[in-house]
């Protein structure tokens, strides 16, 4: 039954649905010409139609019709350039220098318009040896114009056509990571479970559950047929990610000192307990993704009433039975209940005649959406040898052109573009990615190179090889964003099979691909080593500084709450989306600095502690504000205060120390002592007392880290 889910799953998902639409648009020009004897021209107009759909990234309508559009002008014109100097050895080098550079330093632009320049500069590694007059230029450039108009209008037909579905299937992808995140949370409830490998499988998780966040709403909150609310459907999409973002916040609420509760409840039912309801909440969750992503009604599995109960009686049982305080179990059950219940509000939409959504929270909408900025300042401020994008970029023009002089100078075959195709691939702004990406390359085309050559020469019928083709064609486009290797796996095969049609294939084609991969990854990553190299070490301290940042100014929040000020809804939201943000990139710089050769990674345990810390630190302010927000009575007194004030400035002396240059003024916590009723001590002010102690004591583990590292 899983099994069948999860393949189910990927059917539904959006990698199959752009592999699809992907395989069709690319294969059909090639098909239909073929049938009047023009292959050679349908292969070029299914050329263009591919190096296009490089840009067609997830997204909202607009942007994805607007990134087509500006791909389909610069193959065009990058193409027809191209061709009028590929003859002129001085100037094409000097082309090909210039056009890497500028494509690569379109990556502070994004991913989409740095998809742009892949598509644009693979049209021109794929025309460089193409001796071509005025008038063949012109129809080549034609050609690649008319393959990218009809992908356009495929693109865009489908969108028209299912105008939720890309949505549905981004939320449905979301929703999925955060069961992920929560079976990964509930190990911490498992005595046998090693404590520090599972926060760091937790952190991974988060900076996946934030990626998959920031593109559902990219999706959902720049699509104006969704936030005009003119349907049902529109409506129910948003809010359930506005839910499934609290909830979200709900299970990093759940988060406590997991060491002391082992120490305290190990060998007690309620930990037990604690972990299977929480897997079946991440199954619950599974569920709920699945309909999503399949465009179906979704019905609940589990009515966890039974299981609630039973956790209480075991809780209650400890203090009575035991004699342990259970107070700390008491909140965790009370998450968790608030965690249901917020599942049972999503379904609940599915079960609605209309649901509607606060003209308020509409609003607020845009203020949680990235905007990109594509100012020509930009562009200029990184022309400079501080700016990494600028090195990525001249390092990219410069091994172009080696790789390009060496595929001329040496006896590499008739394919020798593939050493040139296999560098720009390859070669990422960093070392880490540069060197995942070279062994992924390697391994998927030695063993795709191998099936390929073997289907070419012992499948002789046309019919079982075209099928087979297609086939290969639509596993590596589903799977090239999912995963790599796999993607290049299937790639190889179906690049040997397309060539044998044309008159060439077998072993010596697949040696050739396998020999020239082998030598553009070796350029690429020594390169990479070499040529104005980009560590992340030196990058660390400006992911760590805005975690801390952020990291204050929610705990401000946190504090001004626990004063009595009420808590502004969108200034709160907006401050936990910054701490996901700013945490996720922290975490994701750290462990590319980890793939990095060991000579070139600094403070190693330092800084992995800092990530951990930066980490408790969020999710013990996400678990202060949560509780403090359902409370209807804040037992909060002077104390509270004193150690919030103390905890704050420890903060800002530690974000001052990783960047004494570029300071910036902290809002001042301005509240009054005196304010505050004089509270006697209970069990519940004391645990926030514990509480707050806590995170001060982290903060302050935070600053001494921050004060060793160089």
């Amino acid at each position: 039954m899983n099994h069948t889910r999860e393949l189910k799953n990927f059917i539904y998902s959006q990698y199959f649905s752009d592999g699809l639409r992907i395989t069709f648009g690319v294969l059909l020009p090639s098909v239909l010409l073929a049938q009047i004897h023009l292959l050679q021209l349908g292969m070029t107009i299914s050329l263009g139609a591919f190096a296009v759909s490089i840009s067609d990234n997830v997204g909202p309508a607009l942007h994805k019709r607007n990134g087509i559009l500006y791909s389909i002008a610069s193959i065009v014109i990058i193409a027809f350039i191209t061709g009028l100097i590929n003859q002129h050895l001085v100037l094409l080098i000097g082309a090909l220098f210039l056009f890497c550079f500028f494509f690569s330093m379109l990556t502070v632009y994004g991913d989409r318009a740095s998809n742009i320049g892949s598509g644009s500069l693979l049209i021109m590694i794929l025309t460089i040896d193409q001796k071509l007059g005025m008038e063949k230029n012109l129809l080549h450039a034609g050609a690649l114009l008319t393959g990218g108009i009809w992908y356009f209008i495929l693109s865009m037909s489908i969108i028209r056509i299912l105008p939720y579905r890309l949505s549905q299937q981004a939320l449905g992808g979301c929703i999925r990571k955060v069961a992920e995140y929560l079976r990964v949370k509930a190990d911490f409830y498992r005595i046998d479970k090693d404590y520090d490998s599972t926060y760091q499988k937790l952190i991974a998780e988060q900076i996946v559950v934030h990626e998959e966040q920031e593109t559902v709403r990219e999706i959902l909150f720049k699509t104006r047929q969704i936030l005009k609310e003119s349907t049902q459907a529109g409506r129910q999409l948003i809010l359930v990610f506005v839910d499934m973002v609290d909830l979200f916040e709900q299970t990093m609420a759940t988060h406590y000192d997991y060491k002391k509760i082992r120490q305290q409840f190990g060998q007690t039912e309620p930990l037990q307990k604690l972990y299977i309801i929480i897997l079946k909440i991440a199954e619950e969750l599974e569920n709920l993704s699945f309909h999503i992503t399949s465009n179906e009604k979704p019905q609940a599995l589990f009515t966890f009433q039974n299981e609630l109960e039973q956790l209480k009686i075991a809780i209650d049982n400890v203090e009575s039975e035991q004699g342990i305080n259970n107070l700390v179990l008491k909140k965790i059950l009370i998450n968790i209940k608030n965690i249901v219940n917020r599942i049972q509000k999503i379904y609940s939409y599915y079960h609605q005649k209309q649901v509607q959504i606060e003209q308020s929270r509409k609003y607020n909408l845009g203020y949680f959406v990235s905007h990109q900025d594509y100012d020509i300042k930009l562009f200029k401020d990184n022309l400079s040898f501080n700016s990494s994008t600028f090195r990525y970029s001249v390092r990219v023009g410069i091994v172009a052109v080696i790789g390009y002089l060496i595929s001329v100078t040496l006896p590499l075959g008739h394919h020798s573009y593939w050493i040139l195709l296999t560098i720009l691939v390859i070669l990422k702004p960093g070392f880490s990615l540069t060197k995942k990406r070279n062994y992924q390359r390697l391994i998927g085309t030695f063993i795709g190179g191998i099936a390929g050559a073997l289907i070419v020469m012992y499948v002789k019928d046309q019919i079982a090889l075209f099928m087979l083709m297609v086939a290969f064609m639509l596993a590596a486009y589903s799977f090239l964003r999912l995963n790599y290797v796999v993607g290049v796996l299937f790639m190889t095969p179906y690049v040997l099979i397309m060539l044998s049609f044309t008159g060439l294939g077998g072993i010596a084609i697949a040696q050739e691909r396998v020999f020239d991969t082998f030598v553009g990854c070796i350029i690429a990553l020594t390169a990479s080593y070499y040529i104005l190299p980009s560590w992340e070490f030196y990058q660390l301290k400006k992911f760590m500084r805005a975690a801390v940042l952020a990291n204050y100014n929610y705990l401000r929040l946190a504090g001004e709450n626990l004063a009595g000020r009420q808590l502004n809804m969108l200034d709160y939201k907006l401050a936990r989306k910054a701490v996901y943000v700013t945490s996720a990139d922290l975490a994701s710089a750290f462990q590319r600095m980890l793939s990095e050769p060991k000579s070139k990674q600094k403070d190693v345990k330092d800084i992995h502690k800092f990530v951990v810390l930066n980490h408790i630190l969020s999710s013990y302010i996400a678990t202060l504000i949560y509780s403090t927000k359902q409370s209807e009575n804040l037992l909060t007194n002077s104390t509270h205060l004193k150690i919030i004030k103390r905890t704050l400035y420890q903060l800002g002396e530690t974000a001052r120390k990783l960047d004494a240059e570029n300071d910036k003024d902290f809002k001042e916590f301005a509240v009054s002592e005196n304010s505050l009723k004089v509270i006697e001590e209970s069990p519940e002010t004391l645990l926030l007392t514990e509480e707050l102690e806590f995170i001060y004591q982290v903060c302050n583990d935070i600053h001494k880290i921050s004060q060793r590292i160089d």
